[in-house]
């Protein structure tokens, strides 16, 4: 790694004047696990085994369909998107890959994108396919649907792109392609439903078909928009059906606020994990729809028990558990380093919590239909402050033990305000 963003004397510096107060935590919180049995080092040494992705696209502030409202020094291109990811791993140690998303992130050398990250402490996560928006030059529109689309030429289209976002991610060490589809009505009658998911599996069939053999082909349904009345792939039931009927390789990836209000997210995990479909899970967090707000920022419980499932998956792995974990959120009112190192914190505490649930108390709870047992033996383990556990880790990896207040005292925004060029008006995420 060279030319990482943020200064390591500053990291060492900051790191010097919290050290002794971070031990005497770890210590305190040390013997307080051990009296329910627990290893802290253990439970450290998980954590610091942890990590999760984070998107190009959160690297820049967000948009609704009304406004967005850039700040400066925000990035421009995949490059300084980049660097941006970098300065998220390096304080953070917990998000050493990036997940791309094309054209979006168009460049003529992926090799060379590729030994650029690396430069940065970075590696490629899952790639993105984009057939809801046309880019100029398309010969056809998706403004009727791409993989469902009435028009066979259109889905071929869509079908083409896809398989080139296989090619791109196989130069960029990738192993993974996510397919989102914006394809659906906004009318009553506007489409024939059936033959609309018909059309959809046709054409998945064919990105399906060209995947590597060690590739996997994530399906990730929503429930509405931009698509108002029906949406091709809504829900989990669909997305689950889609991904037996492709094969093997095809698993459905859940997103935190791609549901109906009130959907028990922890109970899909566990379906999913059960029938071998568990591909991988978006962090994020919603109040009122797909909010694509910070992750633990409005439901810190919900996540908490998504992690208690992916634990028990694990733990009871049947035909695999290799889920990829991802962060993706819309940033519309903070600085995206910011959301994300408060997100990347969020998520591991959570993570950090669902180690310290005694299983053992909890399965014999569940066996005895002892309901309050059960519920205080997940109780407890959320309670924990794990706060030392994962700063201890992320120094030791070499991260900064206080990420948020490292990262302003780099001024690291400043500096590229005064170097990138402005972002201009709009609206969407890019």
């Amino acid at each position: 790694m060279t030319n990482l963003p943020i200064s390591a004397d500053l990291i060492a510096e900051m790191n010097a004047a919290q050290t002794e107060a971070l031990e005497e935590d770890y210590a305190a919180l040390g013997r307080k696990l051990a009296r329910g049995g627990i290893d802290i080092d253990a439970i450290k040494t998980r954590v610091a085994g942890f990590s999760v992705a984070v998107p190009s696209w959160g690297a820049g502030r967000g948009g609704t369909r009304f406004a967005k409202f850039p700040i400066p020094g925000e990035p421009t291109n995949i490059h300084e998107k980049l660097e941006d990811c970098a300065v998220i791993q390096q304080l953070s140690r917990v998000t050493p890959r990036v997940s791309p998303h094309f054209p979006w992130d168009n460049v003529s050398d992926y090799a060379g994108l590729r030994e650029e990250a690396a430069h940065l402490g970075l590696g490629f996560d899952a790639v993105n396919s984009n057939t809801f928006q046309d880019q100029p030059g398309q010969t056809h529109t998706y403004a009727n649907g791409s993989l469902a689309a009435q028009d066979e030429a259109t889905r071929l289209q869509a079908v083409e792109h896809n398989i080139e976002c296989i090619e791109i991610g196989r130069q960029l060490g990738s192993t993974d392609l996510t397919v989102w589809v914006g394809d659906g009505t906004n009318f009553p009658g506007q489409q024939d439903l059936g033959r609309s998911l018909d059309r959809y599996l046709e054409a998945a069939a064919l990105v399906y078909a060209a995947l590597p053999d060690d590739w996997r082909m994530l399906l990730e349904h929503k429930m509405f928009e931009p698509a108002f009345y029906s949406t091709v792939i809504s829900d989990w039931g669909s997305s689950i059906l889609a991904a037996q009927e492709l094969g093997p390789k095809a698993k459905c990836l859940v997103d935190l606020g791609h549901h109906a209000p009130n959907v028990n997210i922890e109970q899909i995990v566990a379906r999913l994990h059960r029938f071998g479909k568990l591909g991988g899970f978006h962090f994020n967090d919603s109040k009122y729809g797909d909010d694509d707000l910070d992750s633990g920022s409005i439901n810190p419980h919900q996540l908490f028990l998504v992690f208690n499932e992916l634990v028990e998956a694990e733990l009871d792995p049947r035909d695999g558990f290799n889920p990829s974990y991802m962060i993706d959120q819309s940033h519309n009112v903070t600085d995206p380093i910011e959301s994300m190192l408060s997100s990347a914190e969020a998520i591991t505490q959570c993570f950090a919590k669902a180690q310290l649930v005694d299983r053992e108390a909890l399965h014999a709870a569940q066996e005895a239909n002892d309901t309050m047992i059960a519920f205080q033996t997940l109780r407890r383990a959320y309670n924990v402050d794990v706060g030392p556990i994962i700063a201890k880790a992320r120094a030791e990896a070499g991260g900064a033990i206080d990420a948020l207040e490292t990262y302003r005292l780099s001024q690291f925004r400043r500096r590229k305000a005064q170097e990138r060029k402005p972002v201009g008006l709009g609206a969407g995420i890019v």
